[in-house]
């Protein structure tokens, strides 16, 4: 019997680290950062059709009210209909949206289907092993709340981890601890002892158990949901939330919320070919690249360059000499950045908001 599983995708982001591209008005899961479709169509393709033992349904899109013209255009590129649009009045973190997510699906009747909570900003470039991550992950998600732990290939120090424990079957395992974002040497050691992976944001569960879970450990995010849920107005697709009631849920991630308290917590380590596009030195590095390291996009040109990322958006980007930097040009700014401090990045879309 194949598995049914009803995508939940999380799309309300500002992605400062990658202005001028990627604004508060229209974030970086609307651009097309890497490929020629945007984050959002890229993730709505990734979970949608089936075979193999799982059948993805009409997905559940949890937004930002700004943006609900985005998420149309989007939907509409992809040819591909969602049973609910999600507007959500202010950001609350992940874990009121998902509990919105699960009770939109526990209201849909289909008491066997399981929710996939995932962004729409990451990257997966093996969509093979992230379905076979998927199928076992669903053996015990009618149980649990699985979080996918991705298979660190380097030590970085940007994303927190999750230690597995004892095995609970094939692929997946109870949690040990989930830890916070490393230092250098922190990070090489749970590379080199194994049994760690990066904590990835994405979750499998069934309805019932999130919801219970929330109950148990996060009752007042669960209630605002439901209320602003029950006090909110749809037309056709689009939920829209009461704003008070869901203001009043308290802003924390899932992790937080549940994962850490949860005795029902288990983690699917994979290998997938994940990436969260944090930073433009992030796009850079899986990016195509010229004979001379050169990530380009747009209308762009380089003499005697090496190594850099170069991207004009309506605007000619030209460049000589110069190695190792982010130059980012848009009709409303242009960074020139060293691609080692990318992180800087959102420091300046900051200041640029003062600029006359």
């Amino acid at each position: 019997m194949s598995v049914r599983i009803i995508p939940a995708i999380m799309s309300g982001g500002a992605g400062t680290r990658l202005w001028p591209a990627s604004t508060e008005t229209l974030p970086k899961q609307f651009h097309a950062l890497i490929g020629a479709e945007t984050l959002f169509v890229q993730t709505l393709r990734r979970v949608s059709g089936g075979g193999d033992g799982l059948t993805f349904m009409a997905p559940i899109i949890l937004s930002g009210d700004r943006y609900a013209g985005a998420v149309a255009a989007q939907l509409a590129a992809a040819r591909a209909e969602a049973q609910a649009i999600v507007l959500e009045p202010a950001a609350r973190n992940t874990a009121a949206p998902a509990a919105i997510a699960a009770l939109l699906a526990q209201a849909g009747g289909d008491e066997h289907a399981l929710v996939l909570l995932l962004p729409a900003d990451h990257i997966i470039t093996d969509r093979d092993a992230f379905l076979a991550a998927l199928r076992a992950a669903a053996r015990h998600a009618q149980t649990h709340v699985v979080t996918f732990g991705v298979t660190p290939d380097r030590p970085d120090t940007g994303f927190g981890y999750i230690k597995s424990g004892a095995a609970l079957g094939a692929g997946v395992y109870e949690i040990e601890a989930f830890k916070e974002k490393p230092d250098a040497a922190t990070a090489a050691h749970y590379l080199a002892q194994g049994g760690y992976s990066w904590n990835a944001g994405m979750f499998l569960f069934k309805p019932a158990v999130l919801l219970g879970e929330l109950a148990a450990h996060a009752p007042e995010i669960l209630a605002a949901a439901e209320t602003a849920l029950a006090r909110g107005r749809r037309e056709g697709a689009e939920v829209r939330l009461e704003a008070d009631a869901f203001m009043a849920a308290p802003a924390l991630p899932l992790d937080i919320a549940v994962m850490e308290r949860t005795a029902r917590g288990a983690v699917a380590p994979c290998a997938i070919g994940w990436a969260d596009v944090g930073s433009w030195s992030e796009i850079w590095r899986l990016s195509e690249r010229d004979e001379a390291g050169n990530a380009a996009y747009g209308s762009v040109t380089a003499l005697d360059a090496q190594n850099n990322l170069l991207r004009g958006d309506g605007v000619k980007v030209c460049v000589a000499g110069v190695s190792d930097l982010i130059v980012v040009a848009t009709p409303e700014a242009v960074i020139i950045v060293p691609r080692e401090r990318a992180q800087d990045v959102k420091t300046l879309a900051e200041r640029a908001r003062k600029l006359p």
